[in-house]
Formats: C-alpha cells, structure tokens, sequence
C-alpha cells in the first residue's frame, strides 16, 4: 500500500490534532481551533488512508484476495461477498466529489489523480465477470441498498468517474443496474436506493422507472415526522439514518429530476427539492448541536459503527454551498472536523492492512449489527464529501468558528433553538 502523497500531507494527524491557534474575534470557546489548511490535510490523509488499500488492489482485480473483511458476531448468514459491494460503493460515493476536482501538481493533486485512475479500473473490474473482483450483484437483495452509493458516485462526479469509461464497462454497469430490480425494497429508507438507481439510468438517458421513484419521494413524505426528522417507515427510529441515506439521496434524486425536467405523475420536484432541502438544513442544525466540546456526539441507534457518516448532511450543504445562515462555514468546518478526530485518534479503526475495522471509535466488533462487516463501515467516506471544495474555497479559508455546544458550555452566547414547521 503506497502512503507517500497523503502522509505528507497529513502525517500523524490521525493520531493527534494539530494545534494551530485561531484568531477569530472574541469568545472563550474560541481558542485552538486548527485552520482550514491543518483541517483539509487532516481529511486527506484520512481519505487517503481509507481509499488506497482498496482501491489499490481493487483496480487490478486483487480485492478479493488480499481483503478478507471481518463479519460482525450476529452476522446473518448472508454471503459474505457482499462486503466488497458494500466497501467499493460506500467508499467511492463519499469520495466522488473530491475525484472531480482538477489536478495540480501537489501532492493532493498527485493523490488524486492516482485514485481516480484506480477508481476507474475497479469499476471496470466491479461488472466484469471474468474479472476476480467481479462484484455479488445478483444473489442477495443487500446488492440493492450499495448499488445506490455505486451510482451515486457516478452522479456526484459524471465528468470523472462515468465519462472515462469504456463502453464495455458502461453498458455492464447499466445492464447490472436494471437487474437489480429482480429485488423488491422493503417499506423503509430502501425505498431510497431502487430511486437512486434510476435517476442515475435517467441521468444518462436510458430506460428508467419512473414508478420507483414517484413510489420513494411520496413515502419518505408521508413519514416525515417534523422539524427535519423522517421516521424510517412507519415508524419512528430515533439514530442517523436521516444522515446514512435519507436526507441526501432524497435531495440527490429530486435534484435529478429537476435538472432534467422529468415529468411524471404529479410531483412538482422543484417545490419538492426546495423543500426537501430546507429539511435537511433543518436537520443539519441538530447535527451541528450534537458535537460536544470535545467532538464526541451521542452514539444513538442502529448501524453506529458507520462512524463519522452521522454527519454526511453537513458535508452535502457545505459542498452544495447550502449551508443555513445559522451555520457559518468556519463552524461547521470546526465541528465536524473535531468530530472526526475524536472518532479516528484510535488506531484500532484500521486493522494491520489498513482496512477499517467494526466499531465506533476503536475496534469494536460487539457493536456490529447482524448485517455489519468490514465493507460496511467505508461509509464513513460519507463525511469526506466537503473536501470536493477545492482549497482556497471559503469553506477552508473561513476562520475556524466554535460551534453551538462549544459555545454554550465556555459561557459565551449561542442561539437558541426552535421547532419548525416545514
């Protein structure tokens, strides 16, 4: 596993932060907070660290060989190969919008394009079936739910992960994709990933199912329970999957439809994308609210072991530029990013060959849940989405800014908070 470019980067920051003083104006809470610079070459080094021994291997078929990913101890039984779906698809969808940004000749450009490289071959190998990485796409349903983050990838980056690829590749992808819908999604946030599948067949003009997607939208509707929360089906389950799936493959799919003025059925999408927008802006307040101090947040509900991905939302406005007014850009680099050390300062997250192990902020395995392995903890790329900002973008430039609970436990004056109604 090559760590040159992204160690020089970032070395040792996993270990410890890096203490830079702010100097923003006033405030107790505001000392010693990493500029932009320390916090992008922290992400960095973090996505290099989780990237390259997969995408390494992956792009010449030697996945399956070389990664044999742990299973949690109530594994279900499944095949085990799903992992390496699960792996590829989290990774390369949180990742995606940093791929497209162009390359210099730093040593984040030089990184970057390495693995943009490796990502285009291991899609190649993912649908080859002569290929020793050929992905499990047609034998369990959970090939459904990280497919979704397969073709997400592809939307966040069209230039640079879809437009690359062979024709070969990119009618196997989409014959893989279509066959997909041999699975019925259950009445929950899987509803989100059979409509993500196809607004990425929408988004490059092939056949798609518009039912799929009028089915998902409607029912993620109907479960919104107020002030930013959806309940995952009919019922309400108080974790983050708002932040794993529902609040930005909502956003993502709806985007879709409005840029390509898709029309079907009834839905006004641009009404339904603005509203589904504020939500998440809504929802993003309460994430922000919950990093502590310290940068711990509460571990709350299934799948916690998906780490950092909690806060997948924040890192889609800031990447959107969506970000509320009640969240300035230095705050929510500051907030995420403190929470992102707290989670990653153990070094059981990897294991000896660098791939993530189960857990929350260690190795962990007693937390999986029967459907965890290995594979299914890169969504925590999830929360690498902000550095597809290039770095002289506000977002890094911004002066680090303490956030809400930094704030109200210094002393100082933070906003209050109130329901709303959209």
């Amino acid at each position: 596993m090559e760590r040159r470019d992204f160690l020089a980067l970032g070395a040792g920051a996993l270990v410890a932060a890096p203490s830079v003083a702010a100097k923003p104006k006033g405030g107790r809470a505001q000392v010693d907070l990493p500029e932009g610079s320390a916090d992008r070459a922290y992400m960095v080094d973090l996505l290099g660290r989780m990237s390259a021994p997969v995408l390494g291997p992956m792009s010449e078929g030697r996945l399956h060989a070389v990664f044999a990913p742990e299973l949690s101890p109530s594994w279900d039984g499944r095949n085990a190969k799903v992992a390496y779906l699960e792996c590829f698809g989290r990774l390369i969808s949180g990742i995606a919008p940093w791929l497209a940004l162009a390359d210099d000749d730093g040593a984040e450009g030089r990184l970057r394009a390495r693995l943009r490289q490796q990502a285009l071959a291991s899609y190649a190998h993912s649908v080859d079936p002569g290929s020793p990485d050929y992905l499990l796409w047609s034998v369990e349903p959970q090939a459904l739910v990280d497919s979704a983050y397969f073709t997400n990838a592809l939307l966040r980056a069209p230039k640079a992960l879809w437009a690359p690829l062979d024709s070969a590749t990119k009618q196997r992808i989409i014959a893989e994709i279509k066959g997909l819908r041999r699975f019925s999604p259950p009445y929950t946030n899987w509803l989100l990933f059979a409509a993500m599948n196809e607004a990425f067949l929408l988004s490059v003009g092939e056949k798609w199912d518009p039912v799929r997607i009028d089915l998902a939208i409607r029912k993620i509707n109907e479960w919104y329970v107020g002030d930013g929360w959806y309940a995952d089906g009919p019922r309400f389950h108080y974790d983050f999957y708002g932040s794993y799936v529902i609040h930005p493959m909502l956003v993502e799919i709806l985007e879709v439809l409005v840029a390509t003025g898709a029309k079907f059925n009834s839905l006004a999408t641009t009404d339904l994308l603005a509203q589904a927008t504020k939500r998440m802006q809504r929802y993003g307040e309460h994430l922000e609210r919950m990093i502590a101090p310290d940068g711990s947040y509460a571990p709350i509900g299934r799948s916690l072991t998906y780490r950092t991905a909690a806060f997948q939302p924040l890192g889609l406005l800031a990447w959107r530029k969506a970000l509320p007014k009640t969240l300035p850009e230095g705050q929510v680099r500051a907030a995420t990013l403190a929470a992102q050390r707290a989670v990653f300062r153990h070094s059981g997250n990897f294991d000896a060959k660098g791939y993530l192990t189960i857990g929350f902020t260690d190795h962990q395995p007693h937390l999986g849940d029967w459907y965890s392995n290995a594979g299914s903890m890169y969504i925590a790329a999830e929360s690498l989405i902000a550095l597809g900002l290039p770095g002289e973008d506000s977002y890094w430039t911004a002066p680090p800014q303490a956030w809400t609970s930094r704030k109200a436990f210094a002393g100082d004056a933070f906003p209050k908070d109130y329901y709303v109604d959209y």
